[in-house]
């Protein structure tokens, strides 16, 4: 048995899902696939699969065995790829996850640039706003906003999104604009929550201008843990990041309210285990990502200076 086959099999199985996939992706014989994992476990003498007719899952022994398998391939690729001559060429697949209406407004737009200069590196994307897992689910990366202070996870941050408080055309016919944020709770307004993933309940804003500040109520109508769909919703007023509004806002579908209010800016970071190989491809597709933000979401310190007056 050729180990080194042993593992690749293994983590394409695992990856794939079924035997049948893997052999294909590996361009061998399913039976060639099945004889290196029976190989596999008969060395190791445990059993990584726990195999049925419509799935497959890892042992608990297997799930250890593929993070160790995963961390050895991805340096056993990096050292071959320092070693050849497309050393310079990053390659490899990376599976990030990433906010929906951040992947539908600014990543995947951009995308076809990332791919003219990383040709070889292949992306699984993850459109979500619900908190993944990313040791257990084998993701390489994660793109959020908020903090990110799970000792689990080394965070750089790429951005700051400005909030707003905006409401559609319409609700405001309705129900009147208000002119001041004590306004929203009375019971005239009504307000949309976005549910955080990781608690399971709405962000709470507080708006300031000068000395004043002023929570926005924490109360709802309704609360959806979606932005895209949070934004759709339409039945009352929401806190979003100004990137993502402005489309709704150019279009008349949303109005921006208290124009003269700040919101604290919302902290945008990318985040990885620090116990994951950073490969020349993770690398790069960081590296990407902090020029991409810069453009479209800059820390303050990354903006460019006002123009004179």
């Amino acid at each position: 048995m050729d180990r080194f086959d042993a593992m690749q099999a293994f983590a394409g199985v695992v990856e794939a899902g079924s035997f049948t996939q893997a052999a294909q992706t590996l361009h061998m014989g399913r039976a060639t696939v099945t004889q290196l994992v029976q190989q596999l476990e008969a060395r190791l003498r445990v059993k990584l699969l726990h195999r049925t007719t419509r799935r497959l899952r890892l042992t608990e022994q297997g799930a250890l065995y593929y993070d160790r398998v995963c961390r050895v391939l991805a340096e056993l690729e990096e050292a071959e790829s320092q070693l050849s001559s497309a050393a310079h060429q990053p390659r490899g697949r990376l599976r990030v996850d990433v906010p929906s209406p951040l992947a539908q407004r600014v990543l995947i737009p951009a995308l076809p640039d990332f791919f003219a200069r990383y040709p070889e590196i292949q992306l699984e994307l993850g459109v979500s706003d619900r908190n993944v897992d990313l040791l257990r689910e084998r993701v390489d990366c994660v793109l959020r906003g908020g903090s990110i202070d799970s000792p689990g996870l080394v965070a750089r941050q790429v951005g700051s999104l400005r909030l707003g408080v905006y409401a559609a055309p319409a609700y405001l016919q309705r129900h009147g604009t208000p002119a001041h944020p004590q306004q929203l709770a009375g019971d005239g307004h009504h307000m949309v929550g976005l549910l955080q993933s990781r608690t399971g309940k709405p962000r709470v804003a507080t708006l300031r201008r000068g000395a004043e500040s002023v929570a926005l109520p924490a109360r709802y109508v309704c609360a959806v843990d979606d932005g895209n769909a949070y934004l759709a919703a339409g039945l009352g007023v929401v806190c979003v990041p100004d990137y993502m509004a402005q489309p709704h806002v150019a279009c008349g579908a949303l109005q921006p309210l208290f124009a003269d209010w700040q919101l604290p800016a919302m902290p945008l970071s990318i985040a990885y285990p620090p116990q994951r190989h950073v490969s020349a491809a993770l690398r790069a597709f960081i590296d990407w990502v902090v020029a991409l933000m810069a453009v479209h979401v800059p820390r303050p310190e990354d903006a460019p200076p006002a123009a004179p007056d």
